[in-house]
């Protein structure tokens, strides 16, 4: 098996829309008689925006033309801390393989990919969400889980 992991472009504007209404709809356990239409859109227009001003960065992964998995990485400012001078945050989302493909390791290249480049970027506070499923891995590569942060729900 010879994986190909590259970067995504303004060319991939479907496939990582498709894949992230598959990842939202396997992660919320949807069925497939939802109307997942303004997720699409609005998923379609946020590629679209945040590829063209770097503020996401998408890895693919084919084996030879077969797409199996993707991976995904947003950066964003907040305010400067303590902890955090600079501000710069990234967040992991859309981390997807096929599940044929699975337990192969392709998502821990992915998320090491994903973790380097923001390293490059000087940014080291990195988070995420998890499924059940996904944390194992996250929890090998090191990721802890967060005990101060509260959400206000809808």
């Amino acid at each position: 098996m010879a994986l190909n992991y590259r970067k995504a472009t303004i060319v991939d504007l479907k496939i990582l829309t498709e894949t992230r209404i598959e990842v939202l709809s396997a992660a919320n356990q949807l069925s497939n008689d939802v109307d997942m239409s303004e997720v699409r859109k609005q998923s379609y227009e946020y590629y679209q925006n945040s590829l063209q001003n770097d503020t996401h960065l998408a890895y693919l992964i084919f084996d030879d033309e077969k797409f199996v998995g993707a991976g995904g990485i947003s950066y964003f400012q907040v305010m400067p801390t303590y902890h955090n001078p600079t501000g710069k945050k990234a967040y992991i989302m859309n981390m997807y393989t096929k599940p044929e493909y699975r337990r192969q390791g392709i998502a821990f290249k992915t998320l090491d990919l994903l973790v380097a480049d923001a390293k490059t970027k000087g940014i080291n506070a990195i988070s995420l969400e998890t499924t059940d499923m996904g944390r194992p891995l996250y929890t090998k590569y090191g990721f802890i889980k967060m005990n101060d942060e509260m959400e206000l729900p809808n």
